[in-house]
């Protein structure tokens, strides 16, 4: 039996909020949330790092990226841009091991609420925001 997190939430074994899911990929709120709406998606077959990353994974990866970031701007949360990031080892600030894509709604001038984002970590409501996204992705087709 794994021990990875999001492998057990993957498997539905642990809580998570999901609000993607294909058969590659699985998308669900980060529970330190940098921003509202701050989204992990992971591959549904492990994989530590990009050194282990089957590169079609890894498409499908950043194909489930795309689709959220649209989402994500066109919307109810509204936002400008987004940020994709993939940590990459310890050096890199990965603290789960299991390969994962951050995707991080933004909004013009939020440079100072996004810096207090990384002390902060919390939405007020993660299960409205859940719901904003699934309805904001569905929509989107």
């Amino acid at each position: 039996m794994s021990s990875c997190i999001f492998c057990a939430i993957v498997e539905g074994t642990a809580p998570g909020r999901i609000v993607y899911s294909d058969d590659e990929v699985v998308g669900f709120l980060d529970i330190r949330p940098v921003t509202r709406g701050h989204t992990l998606l992971v591959p549904r077959i492990h994989s530590s790092g990009l050194d282990d990353l089957d590169p079609a994974r890894g498409a499908a990866l950043f194909r489930a990226g795309q689709r959220l970031a649209t989402a994500m701007k066109r919307g109810p949360l509204a936002a400008d841009g987004v940020n994709i990031a993939l940590n990459d080892g310890r050096a890199a600030f990965q603290t789960v091991f299991h390969t994962h894509l951050h995707v991080v709604p933004r909004r013009a001038g939020d440079k100072l609420s996004f810096a207090k984002g990384f002390v902060v970590r919390r939405d007020p409501d993660p299960d409205e925001t859940a719901e904003l996204l699934r309805a904001s992705l569905e929509a989107a087709g």
